[in-house]
């Protein structure tokens, strides 16, 4: 069987962002005018150069989909309905349950101080924190849940089908699902901001990446498109990322080196929101649906996994690049990667434990068990 890898780029790229963290904080050190000039170009409280950077982090995302695929939910009911179940229903809530835990109780002493946000208002710091990890937790995966479900060997078709469904779930759930939450945590709610944002980091890059991909399809093929133009814009989407989180930790940088366990406090509920909701969908729906392996690994990690391009993008237009909410959300990219490495591990050590009832067996056999009576039959047929 194929053994499917990570690029150089996306093995290391808790690297790369922690590379960024200090480029940013240094930049915020050493030139901190440059740094205020670029936050202050902006229009209607959108920065020019935080939009043109997370444009191109959403659009090679969503280029990639082909929502000719969403017709063919209806072939899968279940694992589709359990991921838009755990999506929608479960997660937005739990993580502002945990976050609200965390870092509104135990936590909150070691978060001191306040900020004030772009409509003038002053918050503290660590509900601005527990902000940005709402916008995180009603962002599913709509990126790299694809490395995510091609490592531990998962349904593509599935995930691929997700993908497109969740991309046009955010567009009708994210806003008024982000206002709720956002007004229990007595923030600010910009109801045109927030509308705004999911027009400018959702639907703009959705309807770019639907049309534009049809058009070079249907002038180049589908050959030149998979192999050509997502070659070369996957670099572009790379550089973009990594640009905003310098330019994100260019403006948190005293906060930073003045609590410098700030990170730490904000990781700990993503990490157990994480590891919840994977659980959740894995060892007890998927297994209670009767899921094959095949489909129980990407309908759990998808829930798992965060969309932090979209959440990073709203943090910014709703409370600014130097709010905490938006450190936050870049505390989700920090943990995004090894956490998700470790879940596609535990995926295909557990794999055994999905029985797979396929038509013409004489009895559910566990995937593994088929794999191994396929490699000896081979055997046989070479002998």
């Amino acid at each position: 069987m194929e053994e499917r890898k990570l690029t150089g780029f996306e093995r290391y790229l808790t690297l790369w962002v922690l590379l960024c963290v200090g480029a940013g904080i240094g930049l915020g050190k050493t030139m901190p005018e440059l740094t205020n000039k670029l936050d202050s170009l902006s229009i209607y409280q959108v920065s020019i150069p935080i939009a043109v950077c997370l444009f191109f982090m959403m659009y090679p995302i969503m280029v990639k989909i082909d929502f000719a695929e969403v017709l063919k939910a209806a072939k899968t009911p279940k694992p589709v309905g359990m991921t838009l179940f755990i999506n929608w229903a479960i997660k937005p809530f739990t993580m502002f349950l945990i976050a609200w835990f965390f870092l509104g109780y135990l936590f909150k002493d070691f978060l001191p101080g306040t900020e004030i946000l772009k409509n003038g208002q002053e918050v503290e710091l660590w509900r601005s924190y527990i902000a940005g990890t709402i916008l995180l937790g009603i962002a599913p995966c709509t990126a790299m849940v694809l490395m995510w479900n091609y490592l531990a060997k998962g349904n593509d078709g599935l995930t691929i089908v997700m993908v497109a469904i969740n991309s046009l779930m955010m567009l009708v759930l994210y806003a008024p699902l982000g206002g709720f939450l956002l007004g229990i945590n007595a923030m600010p709610i910009p109801w045109q901001t927030i509308l705004f944002s999911v027009a400018i980091y959702v639907a703009l890059p959705l309807v770019t990446g639907y049309f534009s991909r049809k058009l070079i399809i249907k002038s180049k093929g589908r050959e030149w498109f998979n192999e050509k133009f997502l070659h070369w814009l996957t670099p572009v989407s790379i550089i973009a990322l990594l640009t905003t989180l310098v330019l994100l930790f260019s403006f948190k940088g005293e906060i930073i080196t003045r609590n410098p366990l700030t990170i730490l406090w904000i990781s700990i509920p993503l990490f157990i929101q994480t590891i919840f909701i994977f659980g959740l969908g894995y060892f007890v729906l998927a297994r209670f649906l009767r899921l094959s392996y095949q489909d129980a690994a990407p309908s759990a990690m998808i829930g798992a996994s965060n969309h932090f391009e979209v959440a990073i993008a709203t943090s910014v237009m709703l409370f600014g690049l130097s709010s905490g909410a938006a450190l936050a959300t870049v505390v989700g990219v920090l943990i995004e990667v090894p956490l998700m490495l470790m879940l596609v591990s535990i995926c295909k050590k557990t794999s055994f434990i999905f029985k797979e009832c396929n038509l013409g067996l004489p009895q559910c056999e566990t995937v593994q068990t088929i794999h191994n009576k396929t490699i000896n039959l081979q055997k046989e047929v070479l002998k």
